[in-house]
């Protein structure tokens, strides 16, 4: 048996708004190199978790460790790909030079080079590399978002985290961004957010559920779930019914959880 390194840790976690409190002692954690869906219905509390896990809010009670240390102190080490990404559609902009936005604060202003190869790199990634030249408002929404995926890799991250990242994505689009993602997995530590709470890709090795039934003065707690496979082999139905023990953190190197 082999430990496998924490990636992020939610201990006794509690955090509110002035007239609304979103968690109420959230505890979970999962490992490096894992594919991980947090789900729940809109309004449950995904974005303020998000926020939470990159140190832009700071919980009233509990610790929050991400990759080891503080989130403000490690957010640099994970690339974060949004939902939506307003952009300039008359702005002249290529392919190549949005990706290498993702290296700003990693690899420096100043290195062109350095920051060129790492943008190249992270295209060849995602199966863009021949559209490098082109402008980004020709793409398709998916080539969108695998540009944007493309863009959060650019620094070589840690972790990297995808809100909705199958949102208005026709299936041959979301099968694309998948697969690129399959590719991923292993080597980075991925993270998807979604409200879609029935049904994930076949990626997916845990499933982390926000709890919005419960009501009045305490928040959203976090329960993990299990999962079991669809028909055709593509996804997996998440069985909201049988709840697994969190608790443990030792497993076979590239196994799955129990």
């Amino acid at each position: 048996m082999n430990i496998v390194p924490v990636a992020l840790t939610f201990h006794d976690v509690s955090f509110s708004y002035p007239h609304l409190k979103v968690l109420d002692d959230v505890s979970f954690h999962f490992h490096q190199g894992e594919f991980i869906a947090l789900v729940g219905p809109n309004g449950s509390g995904k974005s303020t978790m998000l926020k939470l896990v990159l140190g832009l809010e700071s919980p009233q009670t509990g610790t929050i460790k991400l990759l080891g240390d503080d989130p403000v102190r490690n957010r640099t080490l994970v690339g974060y790909v949004p939902q939506h990404a307003s952009y300039d559609p008359t702005f002249p902009i290529s392919v190549l030079e949005v990706v290498k936005m993702g290296c700003i604060g990693s690899l420096g202003r100043g290195n062109k080079q350095k920051n060129t190869e790492q943008a190249l790199k992270a295209l060849e990634q995602v199966e863009m590399k021949e559209l490098a030249d082109r402008p980004y408002n020709a793409l398709s929404g998916g080539q969108r978002r695998r540009v944007l995926v493309a863009r959060a890799l650019a620094a070589e991250p840690a972790m990297l985290i995808l809100d909705e990242p199958a949102a208005n994505l026709d299936r041959e689009s979301e099968q694309r961004l998948y697969t690129t993602l399959g590719k991923l997995k292993g080597s980075t530590t991925i993270m998807i957010v979604t409200h879609d709470m029935r049904i994930v890709s076949s990626l997916i090795d845990r499933v982390f559920c926000l709890d919005a039934h419960k009501e009045g003065k305490k928040g959203r707690t976090i329960v993990q779930h299990t999962l079991e496979d669809e028909m055709e082999g593509e996804t997996k139905r998440v069985r909201h019914d049988v709840k697994i023990p969190a608790d443990y953190c030792e497993y076979p190197a590239g196994g799955k959880s129990e």
